[in-house]
């Protein structure tokens, strides 16, 4: 079969570049390996609204939009170290009905969807699959670590997050609300237990219609158990839980955006090509933007320019935060205790984390910061090299270069500033589990 552009993947980013491209009037074939209405996150994710606006997409609402415009709590470990963020300007979706809803807008826009497709791989020019041979002018890998990596690119294990997430009834509500009293917070706003397994781990929880949330990464190459185990664990502890009703778990990849997202006529986006926030290994907006600006630069046939865009912008700033994600693997749960204690986790760090954008810092949060200090120096001291990285990392993305035969050189110097996960060393492990909920 012939199209202009074959798509692999048909869950956000794939859906969503499906879409793009074909309303840019080029014809377009998407699949997928499991069926198109199974394809994607199939749980609840957290999404920057502005991220929605960047992308072109309309923002979720009615069944779609879970919860929009509440608190968030952080707390170190299970507590009692915590801080408020106030009402990050986050939506929380329905992954399956943002889905749906780009895979209709893709149909509309003349977009062929075919699940229960494997693809091969791309040999001579074509692209094989197992219900035959495509041939196109672009090829776009958005399947993820699962797909055919048309473009070569492994992650490492220590560069996996494995996250779950489910739904579930709620057995007692009067239970439930007391639960997050305890925690200082309302039912319907998030509670983010961060630092319980490894300094890279996190369970968050909210309630929303009556049911109970809960999601657990972490990130099992430091040696903590996977998030699934955690989940079970957690839920396990909460008399109040009942069955779980829809959810999912997979592998996240983390680390910066990979080096090379076009080569002659293929590019990769979204999970396939790294486009992970990596401070809390959230894909889905950044996979809607990169769906955006790759569908610009393959509708003027240059993939390249869309690398150059995606790396000086969004790359940059995944870059900084991936920096941060290094320091929070070295941490124990006395150190994230001490780190949101003395302040040096200030509010603007951490609502620029939830948003997905740089930090705004005024002279309050520059003051706070060096009071932290002083409270914490020792903590102060291994945090300041990472800060340094922050800013060397993200300026080397933004010189990303507009020459594709120079990205190799560019590659190296980059694997001096933020060694891969298999040449950085390993952080210190926590000398035990957390094995209790509240």
């Amino acid at each position: 079969m012939k199209a202009d552009v074959v798509v692999v993947g048909a869950g956000t980013t794939g859906a969503a570049a499906a879409a793009f491209l074909a309303e840019r009037g080029l014809s377009v074939v998407c699949l997928e390996r499991r069926r198109a209405d199974e394809a994607g996150a199939r749980w609840v994710n957290d999404v920057p609204a502005a991220m929605f606006d960047e992308a072109g997409v309309a923002r979720p609402c009615g069944e779609e939009l879970l919860a929009h415009g509440r608190d968030a709590h952080v707390i170190a470990g299970w507590g009692p170290e915590r801080r408020r963020i106030a009402r990050p300007d986050v939506l929380t979706v329905d992954m399956r009905a943002l889905v749906a809803r780009l895979q209709a807008r893709a149909h509309k826009a003349g977009a062929v969807l075919r699940g229960d497709v494997s693809v091969a791989g791309i040999e001579d020019g074509v692209l094989r699959a197992s219900d035959g041979a495509y041939e196109a002018r672009w090829y776009v890998d958005a399947g993820g670590l699962a797909g055919p990596r048309l473009l070569g690119r492994t992650v490492p294990r220590a560069d996996l997050c494995v996250a779950a997430s489910r739904v579930f009834r709620v057995r007692d509500p009067a239970a439930l609300r007391g639960y997050f009293e305890s925690q200082g917070a309302a039912p319907d706003e998030a509670v983010n237990f961060v630092g319980i397994a490894g300094g890279f781990s996190t369970v968050t929880i909210r309630s929303f219609s009556g049911v109970f949330y809960a999601m657990a990464g972490t990130v099992p190459a430091d040696g903590h158990p996977p998030g699934p185990e955690v989940l079970r664990d957690f839920v396990s502890r909460l008399p109040w839980v009942g069955e779980p009703i829809w959810g999912g778990s997979r592998a996240i990849p983390l680390g910066a955006t990979h080096a090379e997202l076009a080569r002659g006529n293929v590019a990769a986006a979204g999970d396939a090509a790294g486009q992970v926030f990596p401070a809390h290994a959230s894909g889905v907006g950044a996979g809607l933007v990169a769906a955006r600006m790759l569908a610009g630069a393959v509708a003027a046939g240059d993939p390249h320019r869309y690398a150059v865009q995606w790396q000086r912008s969004r790359g940059a700033l995944h870059a900084a935060f991936e920096a941060f994600r290094r320091f929070s693997r070295t941490l124990s749960p006395a150190d994230a205790q001490r780190l949101v204690r003395s302040g040096l986790m200030v509010d603007e760090g951490a609502l620029a984390a939830l948003e997905q954008r740089a930090p705004r810092p005024d002279v309050r949060t520059v003051a706070e910061l060096c009071a932290a200090a002083l409270r914490e120096p020792v903590l102060a001291a291994r945090l300041a090299p990472y800060l340094a990285l922050m800013g060397a990392a993200a300026a080397h993305f933004a010189i990303y270069p507009s020459d594709p035969a120079r990205v190799p050189a560019w590659s190296r110097v980059l694997e001096r500033i933020l060694p891969s996960a298999a040449a950085d060393p390993a952080p210190p492990r926590p000398a035990s589990h957390p094995r209790r909920a509240a």
